[in-house]
């Protein structure tokens, strides 16, 4: 059964994805920017989520809206599942992401990803790339809209956790942005690398802003610190309520 429900909800939420991407390479080209985003976030993902529910079997709960920003604000969010890149853009309408450079260079894709205005940074081009994101970075603020980043750089498995790389703090002290702190369990239901998932209610917590000081090491010490201990809180959670889901733990 998990099997059957993991392939019917992968079918319906990337059928989803890949129409809205296709669609939007046409579209695109004829209607505003902010038109294109309010597609993605009020049409295509809120379709493909409602599917994974009633197919799939997962739902996702929000946590902490009194922290959102739909503005000029960074979300450092934890990165355990494709889930996570799924769910962020219904909640914050606005927001664009930060992706590797490399994924801009998949056909159709790529050519999507430009027309949202997602940000691409060259993980190998040292300071020249985060001059480049941050020249990036400010026209998006300027336009109003949120930034969405995850500072482990990688899908981690639920319980485990990456160092928090400094790039999404260079663009906060540079525009002087708040981040906002943002937890999940999502891996607990849909871990990386793994084709089935598990029925139940993923949780996303948004928590409140912290202003980036002068001390980039204390900053990214406290940032990872509340974000993993709440990623621990919303873990266990999901042990008490649906016990199955800790073959997904690491």
């Amino acid at each position: 059964m998990i099997f059957i429900r993991s392939l019917f909800g992968k079918i319906w939420i990337y059928g989803c994805i890949a129409f809205g991407v296709i669609s939007s390479c046409v579209i695109g080209l004829f209607i505003p920017r902010r038109w294109l985003v309010a597609y993605w976030s009020y049409g295509v993902l809120p379709v493909a989520l409602w599917g994974l529910k009633v197919l799939g079997g997962i739902s996702v709960e929000v946590r902490g809206r009194e922290h959102l920003n739909q503005s000029k604000a960074i979300y450092a969010i934890k990165h355990e599942s494709a889930l996570d890149t799924y769910c962020i853009t219904p909640i914050v309408t606005r927001a664009t992401m930060v992706l590797k450079k490399e994924l801009m260079y998949i056909p159709i894709f790529g050519w999507a990803a430009w027309l949202y205005g997602l940000i691409a940074v060259d993980r190998g081009a040292g300071a020249s790339a985060m001059k480049k994101m941050l020249k990036e970075a400010k026209k998006v603020v300027e336009d109003n809209r949120p930034i969405v980043i995850f500072p482990e750089g990688h899908r981690v498995r639920a319980g485990t956790s990456l160092k928090y790389k400094p790039g999404f703090l260079f663009m906060a002290q540079s525009l002087n942005l708040p981040v906002i702190p943002v937890a999940l369990n999502t891996g607990m239901f849909w871990p990386r690398n793994s084709f089935t998932h598990l029925p139940g209610k993923a949780i996303i917590e948004f928590m409140e802003p912290m202003m980036p000081g002068k001390n980039k090491e204390e900053f990214i010490e406290k940032l990872q610190a509340r974000i993993e201990a709440k990623c621990k809180e919303l873990n266990e959670e999901a042990l008490d309520k649906y016990p199955y889901t800790r073959v997904n733990l690491g």
